[in-house]
């Protein structure tokens, strides 16, 4: 199931390259999709992007 707050899309991607993501997820003992956000994340650090911290998510039965 997918996390709340997150963006669901498509990814069309070549199968070696997705192999090879797979590969670096069980290494690092994350899922391929948590690899994909780590990686998209380090490339944007590398460019001197930074997101802005994400906001804490509101308390169940909240009235807001």
């Amino acid at each position: 199931m997918a996390s709340p707050g997150k963006k669901h899309f498509a990814l069309r991607i070549d199968p070696r390259l997705w192999a090879e993501i797979e590969r670096l997820a069980a290494q690092d003992l994350r899922s391929a999709n948590a690899q994909v956000e780590f990686l998209l994340r380090e490339a944007l650090a590398r460019r001197g992007r930074v997101l802005p911290p994400a906001a804490p998510p509101e308390p169940e039965g909240s009235d807001r």
